[in-house]
């Protein structure tokens, strides 16, 4: 597969995760929200990594470590490692009984609606950055 394949395959991917984070907002399923915001910004990273490295992403979850593996964090903003950091523990984390119940409490509608304006606006910069 040649790498503007690649790189549309995790575009593609982000975009699915992206219509299923908003599927998830809408039927209050907030714990998945923000594990599929995640995805979608894992998966713009992994894009980028195509883009930048021309060969296949680290297996990994931890967004700054693509963001560094990537060279993306040379580029980014404090907008997007504070978008990073939110991200994060809503990963791993969230699948853990101890850790659900407080991300339960603090994935308020609110909360996933800024999460998912925020993941949308940077799969968005990303998809156009790779064009």
């Amino acid at each position: 597969m040649d790498i503007n394949k690649k790189i549309e395959y995790w575009l593609d991917s982000a975009h699915y995760d992206l219509v299923s984070a908003k599927a998830m907002l809408e039927s209050e399923r907030f714990l998945y929200v923000g594990f599929l915001c995640h995805q979608v910004v894992e998966k713009c990273l992994k894009a980028y990594f195509w883009h930048t490295q021309r060969k296949e992403p680290p297996y990994s979850h931890n967004l700054l470590l693509l963001s560094e593996k990537s060279k993306f964090d040379e580029r980014a903003g404090e907008e997007h490692f504070s978008l990073f950091n939110e991200l994060m523990p809503l990963n791993i984390q969230a699948r853990y009984p101890e850790d659900r119940e407080l991300l339960l409490k603090a994935l308020t509608q609110r909360k996933c609606e800024e999460l998912l304006k925020k993941t949308k606006k940077f799969y968005l910069w990303i998809r156009k950055l790779l064009k």
